[in-house]
């Protein structure tokens, strides 16, 4: 599947239709469905509407948290296998107004809480560019619908890390606008405070088309911001000579790292090379210092956050009003058995977690505190970009893991490699991850994370440092059919 621009030159001079697209995306997602399981559902029949938008016509796949009227909706949860809504999210009814075809509905982690791909009711979503290996998650299976080819692009929600750390495994491009800046109505909350929505695609180019598209104000998510009537693909090329860009040095110190193994020290000597390009590119590129060990409150500030905001968020998943009726002689033991039966042992370790946090004698200890930790960080974040324009850092510690390796927790690999990118959903920062090249024959990514309301910037940092490397539209060409 060629690029979203590349679609479009050849829509508009006859060379296809947007009936032979679907149909060539339809193909393929069949084609590789049983051996890599992005799709929940697959489409039998086309929904188009003619727009005159750079998307009209072109396929698309979207994760299967969102609200899609008349459409299976699953979350990737046996508690919401039966489940089809009755509205549309608006991400999707954008896309639908502005001519994109959909072509399924991916596979996620249930309920989008894990890292892994592993956990979604229809089995694990594999890595396009080794089945052995975890595509990641939890938009496990947007990030591998692009990866294979099967769409130029797809729309994904991240609250940890769940778009960027794909794309990165992924060897795609994955982006997270300022939160709110698309609108959240429709899509399935993990955790309200962290969730926000993005977009997967081949390149840069791709990601800020469709985010011109589906941004904007909306009067159904409270927290939508309005549109700041910039158009980021216009301003994808503007010079960033003398712009500044930054990386936190407790993160990738390869004096940290002694011990590492060959792959995450390839991945931290790949990053430098790429401080090196960006030298040379006109940015002026700095080292800082954050104390350690707010960098290792991190994960577990997420964790406890993240795990609270699910237990309230899901708490109407009682077989009941949602999913399928458990059995018992009262409403206790109904949705005592329904949760039994709908969710995955590692569902019901963090809606366990999640109580426990927020029981009353709990709360000030640990939620409370987890936020306080949260505003410090993000603190100490809003201060950097006082003088800095976006934070450089590796996308991950290393390459895509294999299936033995330890799931349910972003990953403590390395703590603070693994875990940083949180960072942007603490503050709601636009954060985007483009390949940086091969380790091992896997792809591996970097991280531009830029301030909040700054996302026009970010995409234009991550254009010109995309180009400059030169892994634009990178896929693995034995699934490029």
């Amino acid at each position: 599947m060629k690029s979203i621009m590349d679609l479009r030159n050849d829509l508009d001079n006859n060379k296809t239709t947007h009936t032979d697209l679907f149909n060539e995306a339809i193909l393929k997602a069949h084609k590789y469905q049983d051996e890599f399981n992005s799709f929940v559902t697959i489409m039998d029949n086309m929904y188009y509407t003619k727009s005159d938008t750079l998307i009209d016509g072109i396929p698309y796949a979207l994760k299967d948290n969102f609200s899609t009227k008349g459409i299976l909706t699953t979350a990737s949860s046996n508690i919401l296998k039966d489940y089809i809504p009755v509205y549309d999210a608006t991400v999707y009814k954008k896309l639908k107004d502005a001519g994109a075809v959909l072509v399924g509905k991916t596979v996620l982690d249930e309920l989008a809480m894990g890292g892994t791909g592993t956990t979604g009711h229809t089995g694990s979503v594999k890595n396009p560019w080794d089945p052995s290996r975890q595509i990641g998650g939890s938009s496990s299976g947007s990030a591998a619908s692009v990866a294979l080819g099967i769409v130029p692009f797809s729309i994904g929600s991240d609250t940890g890390d769940s778009i960027r750390k794909p794309a990165a495994f992924g060897g795609v491009v994955g982006f997270k606008p300022t939160y709110g800046r698309i609108s959240r109505y429709g899509l399935f909350a993990f955790a309200s405070s962290l969730d926000h929505v993005g977009v997967f695609a081949r390149n840069v180019k791709d990601t800020a088309i469709v985010t011109d598209i589906i941004k904007g104000k909306d009067e159904r998510d409270m927290t939508s911001l309005p549109d700041e009537n910039i158009n980021y693909v216009d301003n994808l090329d503007n010079d960033i000579k003398g712009k500044k860009l930054f990386y936190i040095k407790e993160v990738v110190d390869l004096n940290l790292y002694k011990d590492a193994g060959e792959e995450t020290i390839s991945v931290l000597n790949k990053f430098y090379e790429t401080v090196e390009k960006c030298k040379k590119l006109g940015f002026e590129v700095d080292e800082v210092s954050v104390d350690e060990k707010l960098l290792k409150a991190i994960y577990p500030s997420y964790m406890t956050i993240s795990c609270a905001e699910a237990t309230s968020n899901n708490s109407n998943l009682t077989g009941i009003i949602f999913g399928p009726r458990g059995e018992g002689k009262n409403i206790n033991e109904i949705m005592f058995d329904a949760r039994t039966k709908g969710f995955s042992e590692l569902i019901k370790r963090r809606f366990i977690q999640g109580s426990y946090i927020l029981q009353r004698e709990n709360q000030e200890r640990l939620f409370k505190n987890a936020q306080r930790l949260r505003r410090i960080i993000v603190d100490k974040m809003n201060e950097f970009y006082e003088k800095y324009d976006a934070m450089i850092l590796p996308a991950s510690g290393g390459i895509a893991p294999k299936f033995d390796s330890e799931i349910d927790r972003m990953s403590d690999r390395y703590l603070i490699l693994e875990n940083h990118m949180a960072i942007a959903n603490f503050g709601g920062f636009p954060s985007i991850t483009i390949p940086n090249g091969m380790v091992n024959n896997m792809p591996i990514g970097l991280n531009i994370t830029g301030a909040c309301f700054k996302d026009s910037l970010t995409l234009n940092i991550a254009n010109k440092i995309e180009e400059e490397l030169g892994y634009k539209n990178l896929i693995k060409e034995e699934y490029d059919v």
